[in-house]
């Protein structure tokens, strides 16, 4: 998980933050690329077990994500015991959220309220501002047949308009 931690103190200080800038970002901190370029940028990397990708959106939009803990479906495609896997999630985020509050990053970010459309969307999460970019920390399950895991987003916001 040190990796992750050194990865956005990495992205902190990096203006503006574009796909091209943040795939140089994870090629610099020694991530192993993924084989999935869009628009001539490597969107999907690896390092130490976690997984990270770099999406950009229409509106110019950056998200970087690294799932730091990921518990796959079982034979069936499904989970035995949703509830148990949720509660092992939420512990691999209690476990992985020291690491944030106890970086560098600390001194910079900002705690802020999830909105609806974050508690919709994670099973549980923090939420904050890192210098203007939206840090998220949470426990996500995106359909009944696909892993639950543990996602640390960074997000530039769109640039607005004018």
């Amino acid at each position: 998980m040190a990796a992750v931690t050194a990865m956005l103190e990495g992205l902190r200080d990096l203006v503006p933050m574009t796909a091209e800038n943040v795939a140089g970002r994870f090629a610099a901190q020694e991530w192993t690329p993924g084989g999935k370029s869009r628009d001539g940028v490597e969107t999907s990397w690896r390092k130490d077990g976690i997984r990270g990708w770099i999406q950009k959106f229409r509106c110019g939009a950056v998200r970087v994500s690294c799932a730091v803990w990921i518990r796959d479906v079982d034979e069936s495609g499904y989970f035995d015991d949703l509830d148990a896997v949720y509660e092992q999630g939420e512990q691999a985020l209690a476990t992985f959220l020291p690491e944030i509050e106890n970086s560098p990053l600390a001194g910079h970010l900002v705690e802020t309220e999830l909105t609806a459309t974050d508690e919709d969307g994670f099973i549980a999460a923090r939420k904050g501002t890192l210098d203007g970019r939206v840090l998220t920390a949470g426990v996500i399950q995106q359909d009944t047949d696909l892993p639950v895991m543990v996602v640390v987003t960074l997000e530039e916001p769109a640039p607005a308009w004018g």
